[in-house]
């Protein structure tokens, strides 16, 4: 097994004649927190979509605990919690419902683990999902990822939408719990105060290239914020990213 969770090795991605991921190469280790920032459109749900086997390399390599999660996507997934921003669950079923059917699909699933996280997430079991607001719906979700008690948790964009108090519960208390654990957490945010907050790596991608890859320590020497390190390495090169930056400042 490769010491780092994931491995990714010049990785090229295009979708006709635009390219959204350009000889990226990063390394996850075990047990960290690992922020991955940029612009809407930067490659950051690309490389993501990648790590998750949902698109081949077209060049270069990708690996996941050592494996190839296009090639070995069972093996893989079943090691990984996942969350997007997205998080599109079924409506129609009711907390507890939810609860039952995803427990079928993972072997490990923890009911006392899913338990405590309902209470945790205050949610009613008998709620129906529909019904449930954005932020007790990223609850939801987040429970499910993490009832199995997954090696990888993957957060795109988890935080996107949602009041402060959820952004607490998924980037404070669950974060830093799973790290704490051993377990490795990937996740992307254009909120750099919150990736400064719970990061212990930051990686920045701007126009499909990493332009920094970095501990968060390191960064933090040379410069007073990560919020500035974003500026100086992209905000002058890009104008979407510039504005991106800009409005994090304002946050």
């Amino acid at each position: 097994m490769s010491e780092s969770v994931i491995s990714v090795s010049e990785l090229t991605r295009r979708f006709g004649a635009a390219t959204a991921l350009d000889s990226v190469s990063v390394s996850l280790p075990r047990g960290a927190v690992y922020g991955l920032v940029g612009a809407n459109g930067a490659g950051k749900t690309t490389l993501i979509r990648h790590v998750l086997g949902l698109l081949r390399a077209e060049s270069g390599s990708v690996r996941v605990f050592g494996l190839d999660p296009v090639a070995d996507p069972v093996a893989v997934l079943s090691r990984i919690g996942y969350l997007s921003e997205e998080n599109d669950l079924p409506g129609w079923m009711r907390v507890d419902e939810l609860m039952r059917y995803s427990r079928a699909f993972y072997p490990a699933w923890d009911d006392a683990y899913a338990e405590e996280l309902r209470r945790t997430f205050a949610l009613d079991r008998a709620a129906t999902i529909k019904n449930l607001s954005k932020g007790q719906r990223a609850r939801a979700g987040l429970l499910i990822a993490l009832a199995y008690r997954p090696e990888l948790l993957v957060l795109d964009e988890p935080s996107s939408g949602l009041d402060p108090i959820v952004r607490r519960d998924i980037l404070g208390a669950v974060i830093r719990t799973i790290a704490d654990e051993g377990r490795t957490v990937l996740f992307s945010s254009h909120l750099l105060n919150e990736v400064e907050e719970v990061a212990d790596h930051v990686t920045m991608i701007d126009h499909g290239r990493v332009v920094l890859s970095a501990p968060l320590d390191a960064i933090k020497e040379s410069h007073r914020s990560l919020n500035e390190a974003f500026i100086a390495h992209v905000g002058n090169a890009s104008q979407s990213a510039g504005s991106f930056a800009g409005g994090i400042a304002g946050d």
